[in-house]
Order: structure tokens, then C-alpha cells, then sequence
């Protein structure tokens, strides 16, 4: 899981009186619950089984200015995917609007408030093109975690922690709660309760930078969303213009015609 997206880990929360964090160490004495592993896998299992959905989510995310002062910015991401080689994002906040449109042949960058788009050749599949937009070009779409989750090469072994921490209610939904801990990163997950085990809220702490900024995404999910072909083909509109795009490794890609 990337440290990018979600947010901290249990502190003082109080249930009857006792510390959830007492309760937790004592129903999960065991560094890495079965439970809790058994419920992501149980997650993964219901993602790959999806052959479409739309996630909308609400999401507020800390940055850390130059001078170490953290503030956090709200916004919402959009997506539409139909697998194998189909999906469509919106982000948008206060600060930045983004597209992206993949096709199963390339994926469009466009900035609606600059009018700048960029294309580039995109592998067949769409967890393959997520990973090349964060490799090849350092962009993390949101939420790209559950492409990870919803595909075989999740790596359970890199989670040294994991406990089941109880029931809990997200927009009305009963959910579990579990909280994880990998190499600089902790991170909760509240899981539908019932045959449809999908994440209601995602929370990530960036445990390696000294301000701990922290990451929340609310999800509403449609698993059967009206889809068409032109969803996820990009037409430039008026006045827009075509740029070049940069890789990580400093390589321009020609912006074409």
C-alpha cells in the first residue's frame, strides 16, 4: 500500500469506560490477527469478482508547507471502472481539478481549469495502467490501493500488524473496523458487514515523516453502474492544448499533433 492516501491509528477512544486500545491488545494479543487478515482477503476476493463499479469519495488530505505547518484540504474523486480495460477518474478540491481517461490503448491526463491534456500508450489492463502511471510518471491515481487489493499481487507479508477492532456504522452501513501497520504506514479500513465486503472508509497515517499527515476517504459505492462507451474516451474540448508529459527517470514524451 502506497503512504499516500488514509489516515491514524486508534488513540483514546472510549467504549464503557475501557480504552478501545486495552480491549484490542487484549482480545488480540497475537501481533497479526487471522481475523483481520482473513477479512482483507475476503475484501480482495469480492473486488476481483466485480466486473464493473463506480466508487465516489469524499476525502480530506493533510500537506505539510515548507515551514512544517500542516493543513489539511478537502475534495472528491470519481471513479468508473469496467475491467479489464476501461476507467474513468475525477478529482476534484479546492486546489486542483484532474481528469483521467484510459481506453485499454492510452490514458489522457487533462487539467480542466488550464485546458492542458497529455496521452500516452497504456498497457491492456487497468491495475497495469495504474502502476504505470505511478511508476513511469509518479502520478498515484486516488484510491489505486484497491487495484492492489482486488488483484493477486497484494503482499500480505508486508503487514506486521493487523487487529479486528469491532463493529462500527458508516453512513448508515454496518462495517467492521481493522487497523493495519506496514513499513511506514498505518492504516485502517472499515469493511461492509455482509455478502458485499467492500471498504466504507479508508484511513492512512504517514508514520515515516515527523507531522504524521494523514489521509480519509468516505466511499459510496454502485456495483452495477450504467456504463457507455464514450465514458471513457477523451474528446478535447474547445481551446484545449496538447503538452508534453515528463517520466520519473526526466524523459519527455512528445505532445503530438
Amino acid at each position: 500500500m502506497r503512504t499516500n492516501p488514509l489516515m491514524g491509528l486508534l488513540l483514546a477512544v472510549a467504549i464503557g469506560g475501557h480504552p478501545m486500545s486495552g480491549l484490542a491488545q487484549k482480545d488480540n494479543p497475537a501481533p497479526v490477527d487471522p481475523k483481520a487478515m482473513a477479512a482483507l482477503e475476503a475484501m480482495g476476493a469480492y473486488l476481483r469478482s466485480l466486473k464493473s463499479f463506480e466508487i465516489t469519495a469524499t476525502t480530506a488530505t493533510d500537506e505539510v508547507l515548507d515551514d512544517g505547518l500542516k493543513v489539511q484540504l478537502d475534495g472528491t474523486a470519481k471513479l468508473t471502472v469496467r475491467k479489464p480495460d476501461r476507467m474513468r477518474v475525477t478529482i476534484s478540491s479546492d486546489r486542483k481539478q484532474r481528469e483521467f481517461y484510459y481506453d485499454g490503448k492510452s490514458v489522457t491526463l487533462y487539467g480542466p481549469r488550464v485546458k492542458y491534456y497529455a496521452t500516452v500508450a497504456a498497457p491492456p489492463t487497468v491495475g497495469e495502467t495504474v502502476q504505470l502511471l505511478a511508476q513511469k510518471y509518479g502520478i498515484d491515481l486516488p484510491l489505486a490501493d484497491l487495484f492492489v487489493w482486488g488483484s493477486d499481487k497484494a503482499r500480505p507479508e508486508d503487514i506486521k500488524r493487523a487487529i479486528y477492532l469491532g463493529p462500527a456504522t458508516i453512513a448508515g452501513t454496518a462495517a467492521d473496523q481493522y487497523a493495519f501497520r506496514q513499513a511506514d504506514v498505518d492504516w485502517q479500513v472499515w469493511i461492509r458487514t455482509g455478502p458485499m465486503p467492500v471498504p466504507l472508509k479508508l484511513v492512512v497515517t504517514t508514520t515515516s515523516e515527523p507531522t504524521h499527515p494523514e489521509h480519509i476517504s468516505v466511499l459510496r459505492w454502485n456495483t452495477a453502474p450504467g456504463i457507455n462507451e464514450k465514458m471513457f474516451e477523451f474528446v478535447p474540448p474547445k481551446g484545449a492544448l496538447k503538452i508534453a508529459i515528463q517520466s520519473t527517470d526526466g524523459k519527455v514524451e512528445p505532445a503530438g499533433k
